[in-house]
């Protein structure tokens, strides 16, 4: 990894040092993003809406750029507008979230999407888990009981921003259904634009109806502003540069960057403390998403 020059693995995965750098680098600006959220004095759905407005002429170009050739069918239309709307309801619900509880766990859970697919696989397939499987579930189980009891410790306010940002994790994987097979045929910046136009006016009707605060305040446009380039075009653009090229047991262990950063984050902005028993319960829920990944491709957010 020490050279920028690029040598397939025995699982043809091709990956330099450029690319592991973007794919840690993706994941510290994706890990910024509930810090970002809390300087905002929009409502934290509003906010969710700014990050998805604001880069839209930006995606536009990368997808016109990047677009696949012929027309696009009917079905991916549908598939995206489908995870457009799961993703407006997964933002909005861990923004509240994040408002709520430490930012650690905003994290961790608001990444739970991978163990929760894991989950509904064995479920649906009606079949016993693996090995792996169940140690990943419960680790998940364990683990998310441990932050969940402590966040009751310390309030019911963060306990119910726990509950908020699990709801988002359930929304994640609801999301990533469809936008994976809408990603078959469409390439990950069109997936992403169309996402973004279905979800942001989603996003603008439940800040409305929540009597949340739209625009920017007090604390000016540059929160918000940082939030749409850290999270959907810098964190996202280098994980589609870098996903590809390593395997996903690499990318569930660079995930863990977030958790861990969002903590410090936490520490450092807001006196938020943890506990030992917080570290096993996060430690517990970062083993479940590696797990989790490592027996399946998706997507960080």
């Amino acid at each position: 990894m020490g050279s920028a020059t690029a040598t397939p693995d025995k699982n043809g995965y091709q990956a330099s040092a450029w690319h592991f750098a973007a794919l840690v680098a993706g994941n510290i600006a994706l890990a910024l993003g509930p810090w970002l959220v809390r300087l905002s004095d929009t409502g934290p759905v509003s906010a969710g809406f700014w990050r998805l407005l604001l880069p839209l002429p930006v995606l536009a170009l990368l997808a016109w750029r990047g677009r696949s050739p012929g027309p696009i069918d009917g079905r991916l239309v549908m598939l995206c507008l489908l995870a457009g709307a799961f993703f407006a309801v997964d933002l909005a619900s861990w923004h509240v979230g994040i408002e709520r509880t430490r930012l650690a766990n905003a994290t961790l859970f608001g990444n739970s999407g991978s163990v929760i697919l894991m989950a509904w696989g064995i479920i649906a397939a009606r079949r016993a888990p693996s090995g792996q499987e169940g140690v990943g579930v419960l680790a998940a189980l364990v683990g998310a009981g441990i932050l969940l009891g402590r966040s009751l410790e310390i309030s019911a306010t963060t306990f119910v921003g726990d509950l908020f940002c699990l709801a988002a994790g359930i929304f994640y994987a609801f999301y990533l259904l469809p936008a994976q097979r809408a990603r078959t045929a469409l390439g990950p910046w069109e997936v992403l634009l169309l996402v973004s136009l279905i979800a942001a006016p989603v996003l603008l009707a439940i800040a409305l109806a929540a009597g949340e605060p739209v625009w920017p305040g007090d604390a000016g446009w540059t929160p918000v502003l940082v939030l749409a380039l850290s999270s959907q075009l810098v964190g996202q653009g280098l994980l589609v540069f870098s996903l590809r090229h390593f395997p996903p047991l690499i990318i569930g262990m660079a995930l863990l960057t977030q958790p861990a950063i969002a903590a410090t984050v936490g520490w450092l902005a807001f006196g938020e403390l943890l506990a030992p028993l917080d570290v096993v319960g996060m430690v517990l829920v970062g083993t479940a998403l590696v797990l989790a990944r490592a027996g399946r491709p998706g997507r960080v957010r």
